[in-house]
This record gives C-alpha cells, structure tokens and sequence, in this order.
C-alpha cells in the first residue's frame, strides 16, 4: 500500500475545517472522534503521511460490502514494512538523541568535578554533602525513608517525593546503581547533591518521557530514616 500526502495545503484545510464542525453530539459521532483521533495520533508517531482519498475508498468498501482493494497478504505485507521503517526511524532518533545526551553529561560532570565539595567515587557518581547527619549509615539489605527531588541537568525536574509531600520509602536496593551507593554513604539526616553518570542510572534505555538514552541525571536526597 503506498501512502501519499495530500495534493495540496487546500485539501488539508477543506478536510480540517469539515472535521471542525463535525457535530460530537451522538456515541456514534463521538465514537468516530475517538477512532480519528487514535488513528491519527498513530500515523504521526510512525510518520506516515495521511491520504484520505485512500482513506475514504478503504471505509467505503467495507460500510458498502464491496471487494477490498488490498487483499489480506498486501495488508499484512504493508503493516510490517511501515513497522519496520518505523522501528528503523525510531533507532535512529534514540542514537542521535544519545550522542547529544552523552556530550552533555560528559561536559557537566567534567565541570562538577571541579565544585568546592564534590566527591567523585571510583565509579563516577558525584556527590556533595550539603547537610550533615549523625544516623546510622543504611547498608544493602535496609529499608530506607528518602525525601528527593530528580532534575535533567538543564534543570527539568522529572520526580519529586517533595511535590507529592509523601517520603518514598524503598530497599537499598531497589532503585538505579547511583541510588544504591550513594545511600550506604550517607548517615540519616544527610542530605546529599548528587550527580549520576547515565551509565549508573538508565543507561541507553532512559526511563519515559523526560528521561532519555544515556542522560545524566541530578539528585537532592535526604535519608530522613532507615526503617526497620
């Protein structure tokens, strides 16, 4: 099946302006919202251009019960090579997105290190202490309570218990790599400012939408107990 643009920025504003004043009043009328708008959603996350002469002749023939212009195996045969090249489109923004996420993190890290009191572990984690506690120290097999606040270097904040106004409490453990050892330095009543290479948090595969492949990230942390 090949898919073609429009014929003309015309065409697009007659096809937008009629789907404007389409009536939403009856389930049938929002329902056909509903599906116009998770198709399309689709076709512009696969970056396939819309042709709705295709798409009209499609919706006919079935509403009319008339022969299908594409038979089952071009469907099939269509389907994966958009899926293909979408995949493909997908790879290829994820690696340029990473090369810049990488150039960024090398730099602030680099610039970090340098701060007055930065520590900088063996495996790269920086961290500073900003408020001294005198707790206990939480080791791998403790249950901690944290206060926190997560930011990209940019200064996009991705989490915050602060925000929800609810400690997370969690195993040693159970978060990233720059979690884990930064938690079994720190005594309760500390609170640190740390920074983690990407390869200590994410790595290539990032975390939803803010977080993405090889990102430095930025964290304040205040171990407010070790729950036994």
């Amino acid at each position: 099946m090949k898919l073609i643009p429009f014929a003309s920025a015309m065409a697009m504003t007659t096809l937008l302006s009629t789907a404007t004043a389409a009536p939403l009043e009856t389930l049938d009328q929002r329902l056909s919202y509903i599906m116009g708008s998770n198709l399309a959603t689709q076709f512009k996350r696969d970056d396939v251009k819309f042709d709705f002469d295709a798409f009209k002749l499609a919706v006919g023939e079935v509403m009319e019960d008339k022969t299908h212009s594409l038979s089952d195996d071009d469907k099939r045969k269509a389907i994966m090579e958009i899926q293909k090249r979408s995949a493909e489109n997908q790879a290829k923004k994820a690696a340029e997105q990473s090369a810049l996420n990488i150039k960024a993190g090398k730099e602030y890290l680099e610039a970090n290190a340098k701060k007055e009191g930065v520590v900088v572990t063996k495996s790269g984690l920086q961290y500073k202490e900003v408020t001294a506690g005198k707790g206990e120290i939480p080791t791998a097999g403790d249950k901690v309570k944290v206060h926190y606040k997560g930011t990209l270097i940019d200064g996009t904040e991705f989490d915050s218990s602060y925000k929800r106004g609810t400690p997370a409490t969690f195993p040693v453990t159970g978060v990233i790599k720059g979690w884990i050892e930064a938690l079994q330095l720190m005594n309760v009543g500390d609170k640190f400012e740390l920074a983690i290479p990407s390869e200590l948090a994410y790595g290539k595969r990032g975390s939803g939408a803010k977080i993405g492949p090889d990102t430095t990230l930025l964290f304040d942390v205040e171990l407010l107990e070790i729950v036994k």
